[in-house]
């Protein structure tokens, strides 16, 4: 990484500004400016986030707007309403008032004497998802967007549900947000009042875990903020980007193929992480690679970079199965269309034991996998940390049906999302099945290229979802996740079904018995061409950014531990910084003397026969400390089900130096819905 300590513009930075709205709630910003924007105005881009400018995302912060403002930008760090420094209440992801304030922001900005008029808003994650629901509400001044490792489906492509299945990620993300949204305001800023704002804070608590699950059908709740819902609301350049080790990579695909507007994609191998300090590597110039963007349609600058393809992704090389890749090898491609008429769907037949070329006689195979199948999934959303990545998927295999190509004798290269259709019957009512596209070296090391999940009380609609007739024959189809890969010559395909996908998703009920259907299912796999122009494409340059302010880190060591009492014959995966939860990643914040710490604990339990023992747990603490100022905020959510509910338990405790000032608890019961 290349640190830039010179740029076209002396730089200066306001640490904290109030944007005042129309009902009176300010919002608090920092912001980075050319020195003479007051006299020579220039465009604004807009990051809008609940994750605390001051201090959680300082670090990430600095270098990327500091290096826009030294580019002839002025670069606005905006805290979300009740989060950080901001005045009012945080109740949910992706409020109408969210949207709303923005739009005042937006007309903020633009009206100021330092801003040219013209606006651009970018964001990763949450800053990527409101990045395109605001596009969609088209304030004037908003010129163009960014949008990273975010999703335009908010029921089918996010953290609570895949293909209708209920993710352990609804829970351990919101017990994350739980406890963000409990930490107080700087008294630095807010003065005397933060105590006030953090006790309104804490009184307001929401088990945002219990508010998605009463939602497990796609609903009015979750169509509002899921642009796909109307691409054409959509009228600014979108410029998409994310990463095939990221869960979010399927939206990028769908925005270029359903926007109208100017738009560009970009799917590098990282993880959930800004492509400049994207693991795995290779990392890219993504700061350069903005500019560009924003010098199109922020300073009408016809640099070329609509000229150039429309998506550009990183085709990914065989690997062995590790737990972590530093850099994953491969090479950039590109698409002048997207879908591209030429990738072309190949299919494989299921046969007995393998895939075949061309349909068989029917055959009926029956299995039923162990609740722990899914063991080797690693993280359904990668941030870059060492043990997150799918390991060897041999163990999950050897507990699903499983079928095997020959032998490939030429390399093959797919882009796309596979589709495995299928022909089955159930013995319950309830009962999902998961899907593995895996690589299978000639020494039997199994990768995991690519997954789907599917409810099947949801095969015909995610807003309609119906229950099985047990014994009936139905047909479904699974879509997996998008993704570029190559299998070499010699290497097999294997496709993996399994009626469990541990811990992933919550199970089913009741153990389920599946049978499949052999003559009647196949894999249609998106299968891309070389194409010759792939080597004349210009390179990205190297990533580089501004120096960041100094920051003391001292991170607590990350484990994964999976233990098997085979005693109780149960699994416990947990994964844990800090240890003991004493420890934890520790940050001293020199330029505002703030000592900030952070431990979590996340276990998942389950009997290897008894879905109904499925338990998970998140424990967070985390302190804030100045001087003789320290406040202290400790979560912890468990869940389980039985038969007929879902079983949440949430605690809140928050301390004032030693003296604890807030406690809570809830025990919460949601009726189960087909789930």
């Amino acid at each position: 990484m290349k640190i830039v300590d010179r740029f076209p513009r002396a730089v200066r930075v306001i640490e904290n500004c109030w944007i005042p709205l129309s009902d009176g709630c300010r919002l608090a910003a920092r912001i980075w400016l050319p020195a003479d924007a007051e006299t020579s105005p220039v465009p604004a881009i807009l990051e809008y986030i609940p994750y605390r400018k001051r201090d959680f995302t300082r670090a990430r912060d600095e270098p990327m707007h500091y290096y826009f403002a030294g580019h002839g930008y002025a670069a606005v760090r905006v805290d979300l309403r009740g989060s950080g420094d901001s005045d009012g209440l945080l109740l949910d992801e992706y409020l109408e008032q969210e949207q709303k304030d923005a739009l005042e922001v937006i007309r903020w900005i633009a009206a100021q004497p330092w801003c040219s008029g013209a606006v651009g808003m970018m964001g990763k994650s949450w800053g990527g998802f409101n990045s395109l629901q605001v596009a969609a509400r088209r304030p004037d001044a908003l010129k163009a967007i960014i949008t990273v490792c975010s999703t335009d489906d908010r029921y089918a492509d996010d953290v609570h549900y895949m293909g209708g299945c209920l993710l352990n990620e609804n829970l351990t993300w919101g017990s994350v947000l739980m406890n963000y949204n409990a930490y107080p305001p700087d008294p630095e800023l807010v003065g005397e009042r933060w105590r006030a704002m953090w006790l309104d804070r804490l009184d307001h608590a929401v088990v945002f875990p219990e508010v998605w699950l009463t939602h497990p059908r796609r609903d009015d709740y979750w169509k509002h903020g899921s642009v796909c819902e109307d691409y054409g609301a959509i009228t600014c350049p979108v410029y998409a980007i994310g990463g095939w080790a990221d869960a979010y990579s399927n939206a990028i695909l769908r925005l270029l193929a359903g926007l109208k507007a100017p738009r560009k994609g970009l799917i590098g191998p990282w993880a959930h992480l800004y492509p400049h300090d994207g693991v795995p590597g290779p990392a890219i110039g993504f700061l350069q690679e903005a500019l560009r963007w924003w010098d199109r349609w922020l300073k009408n600058i016809d640099n070329g970079i609509m000229a150039e393809p429309m998506v550009r992704v990183w085709m990914q090389e065989s690997v062995c199965p590790r737990p972590h890749y530093e850099e994953r090898p491969g090479r950039w491609v590109a698409e002048t269309e997207w879908p591209s008429p030429r990738i072309r769907p190949k299919r494989y037949w299921l046969s007995p034991d393998r895939l075949s070329s061309a349909a068989t006689v029917k055959t009926r195979l029956d299995f039923r996998s162990a609740q722990t199948t899914g063991l080797t999934a690693g993280e359904w959303c990668r941030f870059g940390a060492p043990g997150e990545a799918p390991r060897d998927q041999r163990g999950d295999d050897g507990c699903s049906a499983t079928f095997d190509s020959e032998s490939l004798r030429e390399r093959m290269e797919i882009l796309g999302a596979p589709a495995a259709t299928l022909e089955l019957a159930v013995d319950q009512p309830i009962a999902f099945i998961a899907a593995r596209l895996n690589d299978v070296a000639p020494d039997g090391a199994s990768t995991r290229v690519t997954y789907g999940l599917l409810n099947l009380t949801h095969r015909n609609s995610h807003a309609h979802p119906q229950p099985l007739e047990p014994g009936k024959c139905y047909r479904v189809t699974v879509i997996l996740n998008a993704i570029a890969h190559v299998f070499p010559p010699g290497h097999t395909l294997r496709l993996s079904i399994s009626t469990c996908y541990w811990p992933i998703a919550w199970p089913a009920p009741e153990p389920t018995a599946v049978s499949l259907f052999t003559g009647k299912s196949f894999l249609d796999l998106p299968v891309r061409p070389p194409d010759g122009k792939d080597a004349n494409l210009n390179p990205f340059e190297p990533p580089e950014r501004a120096a960041a302010q100094a920051i003391e880190l001292r991170p607590a060591p990350l484990k994964r531990i999976i233990e098997r009492d085979l005693a109780a014959n149960e699994t416990t995966y947990t994964i844990a910084s800090g240890g003991d939860l004493d420890g934890g990643v520790v940050a001293r914040v020199e330029a505002i003397d703030l000592e900030v710490g952070h431990t979590v604990l996340k276990r998942f339990r389950i009997g290897e026969d008894d879905p109904l023992s499925a338990q998970a747990e998140v424990v967070q603490r985390t302190f804030f400390r100045r001087g003789a100022w320290k406040v202290r905020v400790e979560t912890r959510t468990r869940f389980s089900s039985n038969r007929d509910y879902f079983l949440l338990h949430a605690e809140l405790k928050a301390c004032e130096g030693e003296e604890e000032i807030f406690a809570r608890a809830w025990e919460r019961r949601v009726k189960r819905d087909l789930l």
